[in-house]
C-alpha cells in the first residue's frame, strides 16, 4: 500500500482549531502523537454534538483505516467510510474488478467508535450503522484496533 503524504502542519492546525472549539489549549505533544490526538479530539467533537473539521476528520478516519489494513492485510474486504476513505483488507481471495463481493460501509463517527472500541460491531450492526455484504464482511475479530 502506498504511503500517504501527510501535511503535518495542516493537521496540527486543524487539531488546534478543534481543541479551541472544545475550550482547550493547542496540542503540544510530539508529532508522533498527532494521529491519536486527532482521533480523540474528533470523537470528543462528535460527543459534543459538533461537526469536526473536514481535514482532521479525514485524517482520523484514514489513520484508523490504514491501521486496519496493517492489522488485517489482504484484499478480500473493502471497507468504505465516505466521504473520506476506503481500504481493502483481510486475507483471502483477491478481488480485482468491479464491486468487491465483501463490502463494509459506515459513517465516519461510527468507524471511529468501532475502531477505538467505543461501540461493538454487533451493536453498530443492530443499530443499522453498518452496511456489510458478503460472507467475509464481519470485521468483529479485527476490532477494536489495539496498539
Amino acid at each position: 500500500m502506498p504511503v500517504r503524504k501527510i501535511d503535518v502542519e495542516r493537521i496540527r492546525a486543524a487539531l488546534d482549531t478543534q481543541l479551541a472549539d472544545l475550550g482547550e489549549h493547542p496540542y503540544d505533544g510530539p508529532a508522533a502523537g498527532i494521529p491519536g490526538a486527532a482521533v480523540a479530539v474528533v470523537l470528543r467533537i462528535y460527543g459534543e454534538g459538533l461537526r469536526p473539521e473536514r481535514d482532521i476528520a479525514r485524517f482520523a478516519v484514514r489513520h484508523l483505516l490504514d491501521r486496519l489494513a496493517e492489522d488485517a492485510p489482504g484484499r478480500t474486504v473493502e471497507v468504505r467510510v465516505p466521504p473520506y476513505a476506503a481500504v481493502q483488507c483481510v486475507a483471502g481471495p483477491r478481488h480485482t474488478r468491479g464491486t468487491p463481493p465483501n463490502v463494509v460501509e459506515t459513517d465516519p463517527r461510527t468507524w471511529l467508535e468501532l475502531a477505538t472500541g467505543l461501540v461493538t460491531w454487533d451493536d453498530a450492526m443492530d443499530a443499522g450503522k453498518i452496511s456489510a455484504s458478503g460472507g467475509r464482511a464481519d470485521l468483529s475479530e479485527y476490532l477494536p484496533l489495539t496498539d
